[in-house]
C-alpha cells in the first residue's frame, strides 16, 4: 500500500508539472510568436576534381555571411551543411585547386555537387589553402599529420624513388627503423604497433627489398594521414599509430598515362573512364630490374641469382545513381631474392577492398566495406643435399559498416561496427632428404576474431572550445583449432590442451575511450589536449629494430595477453606571418608533449630462439612500458620556399621481470634526439630544388660487456639489456627537378651528399693481429648514392 501511495503521489505531481509546463509553453509561444525561428535546411553533395572526377578529401566549405559556420568534405568527398533559410555565398577551397564561389538561396534541402579546377598546370605561385584558415588550431585533433602528396614527390630519397614511408620519417615523433629502411616507430611504439591501411585494408609488411623501398607507389596515392594520438574511434587494433592511405579512383573524364624510368626501377600508370562521368579505372605497376644486370656477370653463382620486386595497384568504380557508388580496389606485390639456387626468399602482400558508398539523405552518409588482406613469406634453402622450406602467413577477412551523420555545423556523429577474422601460420618447416623427419615442423594455424563497436561525436561547443570524443568497444576472441598451453611462473609448459575448430576459447573485452579538445586562446593560437586508449591482439616477434620479412606474427591467447596503451597529449599551436601585406598564415608552429603508458609488452629471454620453436610463449617475457617526449614542428607553407623543421626529444623504456633485474631499461627504439630539416625551393617554371638533413642519436643496443675462453673458443657475455648506444647518425640529401615540358621532367637526387659512413651494424670479433684483443667491426651501406629518373605524363 505504501508503494502504491508513492506511485500515485508521483503521478499526481507529474500531472501538475506537465500542466504548468504546457501553460508555460503556450505563453512562451504567444510571447515569441512575432519573432519565429527561421526553418533550417541542408545543402549537401560531393566535391570532385573537374579534370579527373576524383573525389576530394578535406575540402573546406565557407559561408561568407556566417564566418563561424562551415564544413569539410569527408574521406569520400561528401559534405553536408545545415543553415537557416536565406541567401548565402559559399566558397570551396582545396590545396592545389582554384577557389570556387557560388550563391544559393536556401528554402529547401539542396543537393549541389561541386567540381574544382586543378591548379596543377598553373605557373603562378599557389598559396596553400588545403584547410579552413587556422583549422590547424581550431580542429580538436592533436598528433595528426596530413602529408602533402606534392611534398612526397619533391623530397630526395634513396635511389630517387618517391616514398610515403620515408617522408613521414621526417615528421616529429616518427623514427626510422634504420639506414634506408621503410620501417618506422611512433612515440616509442614498436614497428608492429602501427596500423597501416591501404584503402582500408591492413598491410602487414610495408616494405620492398628488405626495407629500402616501401610498398606504396606514390603515383597511385591520393591522400595520406598519420595519427600519432587522438585517433578517432573508428580505428582500432594497434596501440601506437594509424597511417591511413587512400588510392586515386582513376580519371573519369579522359584517358591518361604517366610513369617514370629510373636507374634501378620503372613504373607505369594507366587510367581513364569506362563510361565517362559514370565509371573509371586505374592500373599502376612498378618493377625493379637489378636482376637484369646480374645476367651479365662472369660469375656463375651471381648469374643464377635473383634480386627484384614488383607491385600492382588497381582500382575501379561505378556510379549506380546519384546516391550510390561502388569501388573495387586491390594491391599485389612480391619480392624475390635468391642466390645460386642454394638460398631464396620471397614475400609479399595482397589486398582487396569492395566498398559501397550510399547517401541516405542530405545529412546521413554510409560506407560499407568487405576487405581481404594477406601477407606471407617463403624461404627455400638447399644445403648438403637437403631442401628446407619455411612458410609463414597472416590472412584477414574484414567487414566494416560505418555511418556519418551531419546534424548541423556544430555537431557531426560517426558510428559503426567492424569485425576481422585472423588466420595465422606462425612458421611451417618442411624438409626433404635424409634428415627430413628430424627437421620438419608443422606449425599449427592460429585463429582469432577481432570486433569493434564505436561512436564519435565532433562538437563545436562555442567559439573557443571544440571537442571530438567517443569510445570503442573492442573484443578479441581466441578461437580453437590449435593447441593451447598452460605455463608456470618460469614460462615452462605444464599442460597442453587440444581444441576444436570454431570453439571460442577466450574473449578479451575492452572499452577504449577517446577524447580530444581544442581551446582557442585568440584568432591565431590554441591549446589542445587528448586522451586515447588503444588495444592490440596481434604481436610481431622480432629480435631486431628493423622490420624483417621473416618476422613472425602471433595471436594473443591465454598466455600472451593483448597489449594496452593509454596516451595523454598536450600541445600549443600558433599561426603567424612575417609579411605585412598578407593575411594568409605563412608559418605554422606546433609544440606537443605526450606520455604513453603501455601494458602487456613483450621482450625476449636472454638467448631466445624464436625461429626454432613452435611455442614462442616459452621464449618471451611480459611486462610494462612507458614513452614520453616533446615534439616541435615549424612549417613554412607559402611562397617559393617551403618546408619544415621537426625536432623530437623522447625516451622509450620497458620494465620486465628477469631483464636488468626488473629495473626500467631503454627499449630498442629509444632515441633521445631526432632532428629533420626539409626545404623546397621553386626557382622558376622549369627548375625546383629540394634538400633534407637528418640527425639522430643512436638507438639503444646490447653489446658484449666482456668475454671468456672455453675449449679454445672466445665466448662473449652480456650484462645490461640495451645498455649501449649506436653511433649518432646524420645525412644530407639533395634533389633537383627539371621540367622538360608540360608532360615530362627529369629528377636528380644525391643521397648522403657528404658521404657519411653511418653505422648499419656493429659486430665484435677476435683480432687477427692480436687474438687477445677484440675488434668492433662497423658495416655501412650507402655513400654518395646519385640517381636520375625521367617522369612523364600524357
Amino acid at each position: 500500500m505504501v508503494m502504491i501511495q508513492i506511485v500515485y503521489t508521483w503521478r499526481a505531481r507529474t500531472r501538475r508539472a506537465l500542466l504548468f509546463a504546457s501553460l508555460f509553453s503556450i505563453l512562451s509561444g504567444s510571447m515569441t510568436a512575432q519573432t519565429p525561428t527561421p526553418p533550417t535546411f541542408t545543402i549537401s553533395g560531393t566535391v570532385t576534381e573537374k579534370e579527373s572526377g576524383e573525389e576530394l578529401i578535406g575540402v573546406t566549405i565557407r559561408v561568407a555571411e556566417l564566418p563561424k559556420k562551415g564544413a569539410f568534405s569527408n574521406k569520400h568527398g561528401f559534405y553536408s551543411l545545415s543553415l537557416p533559410q536565406g541567401t548565402y555565398t559559399l566558397s570551396y577551397n582545396y590545396i592545389g585547386h582554384k577557389k570556387q564561389t557560388t550563391s544559393i538561396t536556401l528554402y529547401a534541402n539542396i543537393k549541389q555537387n561541386i567540381e574544382l579546377i586543378s591548379n596543377a598546370n598553373s605557373t603562378q605561385e599557389v598559396v596553400v589553402t588545403a584547410d579552413k584558415k587556422n583549422n590547424n588550431i581550431s580542429s580538436p585533433q592533436i598528433g595528426v599529420e596530413k602529408v602533402d602528396i606534392q611534398s612526397i614527390r619533391n623530397i630526395p630519397v634513396l635511389f630517387g624513388e618517391r616514398d610515403v614511408l620515408k617522408t613521414i620519417q621526417l615528421l616529429p615523433g616518427v623514427k626510422s627503423a634504420g639506414e634506408g629502411n621503410s620501417g618506422f616507430s611512433v612515440r616509442g611504439g614498436n614497428t608492429d604497433q602501427n596500423l597501416i591501411l591501404l584503402d582500408e585494408a591492413p598491410v602487414y609488411n610495408a616494405s620492398h627489398l628488405l626495407g629500402f623501398f616501401s610498398t606504396f607507389n606514390s603515383d597511385a596515392i591520393k591522400d595520406v594521414t598519420l595519427y600519432k594520438a587522438g585517433m578517432p574511434s573508428n580505428y582500432g587494433g594497434r596501440v601506437s599509430s594509424v597511417l591511413d592511405i587512400r588510392m586515386n579512383e582513376g580519371n573519369a573524364k579522359e584517358f591518361g598515362v604517366q610513369g617514370g624510368i629510373g636507374l634501378i626501377s620503372s613504373k607505369l600508370l594507366v587510367e581513364g573512364p569506362i563510361q565517362e562521368d559514370i565509371s573509371s579505372f586505374l592500373i599502376a605497376g612498378r618493377r625493379t630490374y637489378a636482376d637484369v644486370f646480374l645476367a651479365f656477370s662472369s660469375d656463375e653463382a651471381t648469374k643464377n641469382s635473383s634480386l627484384y620486386f614488383y607491385d600492382l595497384n588497381a582500382k575501379a568504380n561505378y556510379k549506380l545513381g546519384d546516391n550510390d557508388r561502388i569501388f573495387l580496389s586491390g594491391y599485389f606485390g612480391r619480392d624475390v631474392l635468391g642466390f645460386n639456387n642454394t638460398f631464396g626468399i620471397n614475400w609479399g602482400n595482397s589486398t582487396a577492398t569492395l566498398r559501397w558508398n550510399h547517401i541516405w539523405n542530405s545529412q546521413l552518409f554510409s560506407n560499407s566495406s568487405l576487405i581481404f588482406s594477406n601477407y606471407d613469406y617463403n624461404i627455400g634453402i638447399n644445403f648438403g643435399g637437403v631442401d628446407f622450406d619455411i612458410y609463414s602467413q597472416i590472412q584477414d577477412w574484414n567487414f566494416k559498416q560505418e555511418f556519418e551523420y551531419f546534424s548541423d555545423p556544430e555537431n557531426t556523429f560517426q558510428f559503426g561496427i567492424n569485425a576481422i577474422h585472423h588466420t595465422i601460420v606462425p612458421g611451417t618447416i618442411t624438409a626433404s632428404g635424409s634428415v627430413a623427419s628430424v627437421n620438419a615442423r608443422e606449425s599449427q594455424k592460429q585463429y582469432s576474431l577481432e570486433g569493434g563497436l564505436y561512436a564519435t561525436h565532433r562538437w563545436k561547443a562555442n567559439e573557443e572550445l571544440s571537442l571530438e570524443y567517443g569510445a570503442r568497444m573492442s573484443s578479441f576472441s581466441v578461437l580453437g583449432g590449435s593447441k593451447q598451453y598452460t605455463l608456470d611462473d618460469n614460462r615452462r609448459i605444464v599442460d597442453t590442451i587440444d581444441t576444436e575448430a570454431g570453439e571460442i576459447l577466450k574473449t578479451y573485452l575492452f572499452v577504449e575511450p577517446r577524447v580530444s579538445l581544442s581551446y582557442l586562446l585568440n584568432e591565431t593560437s590554441s591549446l589542445k589536449a587528448s586522451y586515447v586508449r588503444n588495444t592490440q591482439g596481434l604481436h610481431l616477434l622480432s629480435n631486431s629494430t628493423t622490420s624483417s620479412p621473416t618476422d613472425r606474427w602471433v595471436s594473443s591467447n591465454s598466455t600472451i595477453l593483448p597489449q594496452i596503451s593509454d596516451q595523454f597529449s598536450l600541445g600549443y599551436f600558433k599561426n603567424f606571418t612575417l609579411s605585412d601585406d598578407s593575411d594568409a598564415s605563412e608559418f605554422e608552429v606546433g609544440v606537443e608533449t605526450y606520455y604513453k603508458d603501455m601494458q602487456n609488452q613483450i621482450d625476449y629471454k636472454d638467448g631466445a630462439q624464436l625461429n626454432r620453436t613452435d611455442t614462442p610463449e616459452t621464449e618471451i617475457l611480459v611486462g610494462e612500458g612507458r614513452a614520453y617526449g616533446l615534439e616541435i614542428l615549424l612549417k613554412k607553407k607559402t611562397g617559393r620556399f617551403t618546408g619544415w623543421l621537426s625536432y623530437t626529444l623522447a625516451r622509450t623504456e620497458r620494465k620486465i621481470d628477469n631483464i636488468n633485474g626488473g629495473d626500467w631499461y631503454a627499449f630498442r627504439q629509444d632515441r633521445t634526439h631526432d632532428l629533420a630539416l626539409v626545404g623546397m625551393y621553386q626557382l622558376n617554371d622549369r627548375w625546383s630544388f629540394s634538400a633534407n638533413f637528418v640527425y639522430y642519436t643512436g638507438n639503444a643496443v646490447t653489446f658484449p660487456s666482456g668475454k671468456y675462453e672455453t675449449a679454445g673458443n672466445v665466448v662473449f657475455y652480456y650484462t645490461e639489456r640495451n645498455g649501449y648506444r649506436m653511433p649518432a647518425y646524420h645525412r644530407l640529401d639533395l634533389g633537383a627537378t627539371w621540367k622538360l615540358g608540360p608532360h615530362s621532367e627529369l629528377n636528380f637526387s644525391l643521397y648522403n651528399a657528404y658521404g657519411r659512413e653511418n653505422a648499419y651494424t656493429i659486430d665484435f670479433q677476435k683480432s687477427e693481429i692480436d687474438p687477445t684483443r677484440t675488434e668492433a667491426l662497423q658495416t655501412s651501406l650507402f655513400r654518395w648514392i646519385p640517381s636520375v629518373s625521367w617522369n612523364f605524363k600524357f
